[in-house]
């Protein structure tokens, strides 16, 4: 099996884009500023909540308290990403399909590993420069929009290029930037991890 570091962004939010569109009530749009400043009793509640169901320690440093907490939200959640990027997604004996209590493996949260058909769920963790999966938010944002893999080189055959094809990007690019560049602040914050075993 290849793996795709480009391939993560498809995996890490494809429950967030199925949630989107099951939903059949009109919501509210979640778009901070760009300082991260939101006005409503809604989006206040969303960010206190992300912060309250991190799983992990979030490094603040330099970054935006309200972009953090509503990044962990989308991702947590609305996403699912821990689904198919923490493999595997739940410690022994705490696994929510198993009638356990509810306890997420997080010492591989994030850091991809699993199996999906052809694909291998890519790590979402920062990378030594603080940047998750190694990108910046140009190129998440351009992934996210376009759809683009972009560990493709010249020449890589179908199906792992040119597009992105476990993620739905055509749903997800209806995404405002506030939600993505969320999502990117809060995937910077959470600590480097290693993938566990692929399975």
């Amino acid at each position: 099996m290849r793996r795709s570091r480009g391939g993560w962004l498809g995996i890490a939010l494809a429950m967030f884009a199925a949630a989107g569109a099951q939903a059949q009530a009109p919501q509210a749009t979640v778009t901070p500023s760009s300082d991260g400043d939101s006005s409503s009793a809604g989006d206040r509640e969303r960010i206190d909540a992300g912060f309250a169901m991190a799983p992990v320690p979030l490094d603040l440093q330099g970054r935006n308290p309200r972009l953090v907490g509503l990044g962990s939200y989308l991702v947590n959640a609305v996403g699912a990403c821990l689904d198919c990027h923490t493999n595997p997604p739940y410690r022994p004996g705490g696994d929510p399909y198993q009638g356990q209590p509810k306890q997420i493996n997080t010492e591989h949260y994030l850091a991809g590993g699993k199996a999906l058909g052809p694909f291998i769920s890519s790590n979402l963790t920062p990378d030594a420069d603080g940047l998750p999966n190694g990108r910046t938010l140009d190129q998440f944002m351009t992934a996210m929009r376009q759809g683009l893999n972009l560990d493709c080189q010249p020449g890589d055959p179908p199906p792992h290029c040119p597009l992105l094809h476990v993620m739905p990007w055509p749903n997800l690019g209806n995404s405002s930037d506030g939600e993505l560049r969320a999502i990117y602040e809060y995937l910077s914050a959470i600590p480097h991890a290693e993938p566990g075993a692929t399975r």
